[in-house]
C-alpha cells in the first residue's frame, strides 16, 4: 500500500482504540490461565493469522522468488526439534521428532535417535527422512544462497554431512563443531520431510537417489514448481503426505485463509479433539478485532494497541493474556547501502546512530495510549526480554532517551543543528568520512501497514527528530511488500528505497538469540548490509565457541554498536474464548507464532 502516514491518522487510530469496552494493562493476566474444564471431543476452532501475512507456500523451504508466507508449515510437518516459544529453552522435547543429540569430545560428531513418529501413511518418520530433508535444503542453497532466510555461507548446514546408520539413529559429521546451544537452534528449523514419497522429479516418475546432488536439484526444483499451484495445494497427493498432527482440507488462494483436519496417523502428544481447525488470514488487525468482538473467531493475537479493547472482549467470553515474546526485538532497521542524501555515510557515524538512538523515548512509546497503551516493556538488546543470554549493562539503557544529549552529539561533530528546520553538515573535517559540507540530514522510513503500533512509534519517532531539524519521510507499505522488497541480501537493487524500515518484530531462536544471519557481514538475512568486524568475531564465538558467555558479550557488543535503533517491545494479546483450553503453554506460544492446535479441546 503507497501513502505516507500523517498525524491524523495516528490520531485518528488512537481515538478508535480508546472507544468501547475499556481496558488497561492491569486488566491483562500476566500469565495463561491453567488448563480447565472437561474436554469434549470435536468441534472446529476458528484461529485468526497475523495480518498482512497470507500464506502462499506449501513446499517447507520456499525459494527467495516466493514472497509471503508458507502454510501450516509447523501442523502439517514438524521440524526435527520443536521450537519451545520459552526463553528458558531452546525446544519442547515432547512433541520433537527426536531425542537430544548426543555429541562427541570434540563435537564433531552427533547421534541422533529418532522416536516413533509416523508419516500419515503409517511408515515411520526415519533417518533417511533427515538426510533427505537436508539434502533438500543443500539443493535449495546450491541454487541460490537466499533460498533459505536463515542461511549464512559456510555455516549450517554447509560442512554437515548426514548418514542414517540405522533406520532410527542419524549420525552427523561437522567439519567445524558449532556451539550446541545454536546447533540445536538451527536443528529446529529443519522441517522433515517424506523420503520414499517425495524424492522424484516428475509426477509419477521414478524414485531417485537423493543423497546425489544431481538429484537433490531436480527434486528440489520439481517440489518448489508443484508448490508454486496454489489452487492444487488440498488436492496434490504430495501435500497430503504429512508427519505433524494436521492435514490441509482446503486453501482459499483469494485470500489465505485454509482449514485443516486431523492426521489419524499422528503419534505425537496431543488428544487431536479438535475436528478442524480454520484458519483465517486478514489485512488489517482492525478487523481481527471486529471479528473476536462478533464471536466469529475462537484464537488469535493482537497488538498492544487494542488495549482499550479488553473489557468488551472479556464481555464476549474471551480470555486475554499479554506479555513480549522471548527472544524478540523490535527496531528500526538501518540500511547502511543507501546512498540517497548520503544517508550511507552519514549513518556510518556511531556518534549518529547514538543521537538517533536518544531520540527514541521507549518509556513514552509504552505509555502512549496510541501507541502500546501501558503494555509493553524496554528493550535494548537483541537478546530481547527475560533472555539467560542478557547484555552486561543489563536493563541499564547505554543510549537512553535525551534530546539534548542528541543535540550535543550532532553540534559537537559539526552539525549546525535547526530545530524544526534543516540540519547540516557545517564542519565537515568533524562530521566524518564522505560527508560533505552542506550535508542535509534526511532519510526515508519506511513501516509496516500492520500492526497498527508501528506507524504510530515511527510518527512518534519523526516527530522528535524534526524537533531536531532531521527530516524523515515516512512512508507505509504492507508487511508482504516489505518482505519481499527490502532487503538488501535478496533485493540490491531496491537498497535506495528505504534507508530505515519498521517491519514490527523479529525474531531470533528462543533460549539462543545469537544474530548469526541478522547482523553478521555475510548473513542471508542482514537486510541493511551491517558490516563490522568486531560483531563477526563475537558472532562466531557464539555459533562455533563451547564458551556459554559468549552470546552475552555479542548481545552486549551490538546493543552498543546500534547495528538497529532500538524499540520497546509491545506486548503481543493472546486472545481465546474461555470454553476452549489446553496447556498454558501452547498459548504462551502464540506469543512467538507457533500453534499447537492439537493441545486444544473445547469444554462447556
Amino acid at each position: 500500500m503507497r501513502g505516507r502516514i500523517s498525524i491524523a491518522l495516528v490520531v485518528l487510530l488512537a481515538t478508535a482504540a480508546c472507544g468501547g469496552g475499556g481496558g488497561t494493562a492491569d486488566d491483562i493476566a500476566k500469565t495463561p490461565p491453567k488448563q480447565t474444564g472437561v474436554p469434549k471431543n470435536g468441534g472446529t476452532a476458528v484461529v485468526a493469522l497475523t495480518p498482512g501475512l497470507s500464506p502462499n507456500y506449501i513446499y517447507p523451504y520456499p525459494p527467495a522468488s516466493a514472497s509471503g508466507t508458507v502454510i501450516a508449515r509447523g501442523q502439517l510437518w514438524r521440524s526435527l526439534y520443536r521450537p519451545s516459544g520459552a526463553g528458558d529453552q531452546i525446544v519442547d522435547t515432547g512433541p520433537s521428532l527426536a531425542e537430544l543429540p548426543v555429541y562427541s569430545q570434540d563435537r564433531k560428531t552427533v547421534t541422533i535417535k529418532m522416536k516413533s513418529y509416523k508419516w500419515s501413511t503409517g511408515r515411520p518418520v526415519t533417518a533417511d527422512d533427515v538426510v533427505f530433508s537436508l539434502d533438500l535444503l543443500k539443493a535449495a542453497l546450491a541454487e541460490s544462497p537466499a533460498n533459505w532466510s536463515f542461511y549464512t555461507p559456510g555455516q549450517f548446514p554447509d560442512g554437515i554431512s548426514a548418514k542414517a546408520t540405522a533406520a532410527d539413529t542419524l549420525s552427523l559429521t561437522l567439519d567445524t563443531a558449532y556451539n550446541p546451544s545454536y546447533l540445536l537452534s538451527m536443528l529446529s528449523l529443519l522441517y522433515i520431510m517424506p523420503s520414499a514419497e517425495w524424492n522424484i522429479a516428475r509426477t509419477g516418475g521414478p524414485h531417485l537417489d537423493f543423497t546425489q546432488p544431481r538429484n537433490a536439484k531436480a527434486i528440489y526444483d520439481y517440489l518448489t514448481k508443484e508448490s508454486s499451484d496454489q489452487k492444487s495445494f488440498a488436492t496434490n497427493p504430495l501435500w497430503q503426505v504429512v508427519n505433524g498432527p494436521f492435514r490441509l482440507k482446503a486453501f482459499d488462494p483469494t485470500t489465505g485463509s485454509f482449514s485443516l483436519v486431523a492426521n489419524k496417523a499422528y503419534s505425537g502428544p496431543g488428544e487431536k479433539r479438535l475436528d478442524q481447525v480454520d484458519f483465517k488470514a486478514f489485512t488489517s488487525a482492525a478487523a481481527v478485532l471486529n471479528q473476536f468482538k462478533a464471536g466469529n473467531l475462537t484464537v488469535g493475537t493482537l497488538d498492544s494497541g487494542f488495549i482499550s479493547q479488553v473489557g468488551a472482549l472479556k464481555t464476549k467470553g474471551y480470555n486475554v493474556y499479554g506479555a513480549p515474546a522471548p527472544a524478540r526485538f523490535d527496531s528500526l532497521t538501518i540500511n547502511f547501502k543507501n546512498t540517497v542524501n548520503g544517508f550511507d555515510k552519514v549513518i556510518a557515524q556511531p556518534y549518529v546512530r547514538q543521537a538517533l538512538q536518544r531520540l527514541i523515548d521507549q518509556k513514552g512509546y509504552i505509555a502512549g495510549r496510541g501507541i502500546y497503551g501501558g503494555a509493553g516493556s524496554e528493550n535494548y538488546s537483541t537478546a530481547g526480554a527475560d533472555s539467560p543470554y542478557p547484555p552486561a549493562f543489563g536493563s541499564t539503557a547505554p543510549y537512553a532517551y535525551d534530546p539534548e544529549a542528541a543535540r550535543k552529539l550532532l553540534t559537537d561533530h559539526g552539525w549546525k543543528v535547526v530545530p524544526d528546520g534543516a540540519t547540516s553538515c557545517e564542519k565537515p573535517a568533524l562530521c566524518g568520512s564522505g560527508i560533505q559540507q552542506g550535508q542535509a540530514f534526511r532519510f526515508t522510513l519506511v513501516s509496516a501497514d500492520t500492526p497498527k503500533y508501528v506507524g504510530a512509534r515511527d510518527v512518534a519517532f519523526a516527530s522528535a527528530a524534526k524537533k531536531l531539524g532531521i527530516k524523515v519521510d515516512l512512508v507505509t507499505k504492507s508487511l508482504n511488500y516489505m518482505y519481499a522488497n527490502y532487503g538488501n541480501s535478496f533485493a540490491p537493487a531496491k537498497a535506495n528505497e528505504w534507508a530505515m524500515q519498521d517491519y514490527g518484530p523479529l525474531y531470533l531462536a528462543a533460549g539462543y538469540p545469537s544474530s548469526n544471519t541478522v547482523f553478521n557481514t555475510d548473513g542471508s538475512f542482514n537486510l541493511g548490509s551491517y558490516a563490522d568486524p568486531a560483531a563477526d568475531k563475537l558472532i562466531n564465538a557464539s555459533t562455533f565457541g563451547a564458551d556459554s558467555k559468549a552470546l552475552s558479550a555479542e548481545v552486549t557488543a551490538l546493543g552498543k554498536d546500534l547495528p538497529a535503533l532500538f524499540l520497546p517491545t509491545p506486548n503481543t494479546l493472546v486472545v481465546w474464548k474461555n470454553t476452549l483450553s489446553g496447556p498454558g503453554s501452547s498459548f504462551q506460544a502464540l506469543l512467538s507464532s507457533l500453534y499447537a492446535p492439537e493441545q486444544w479441546y473445547f469444554h462447556s
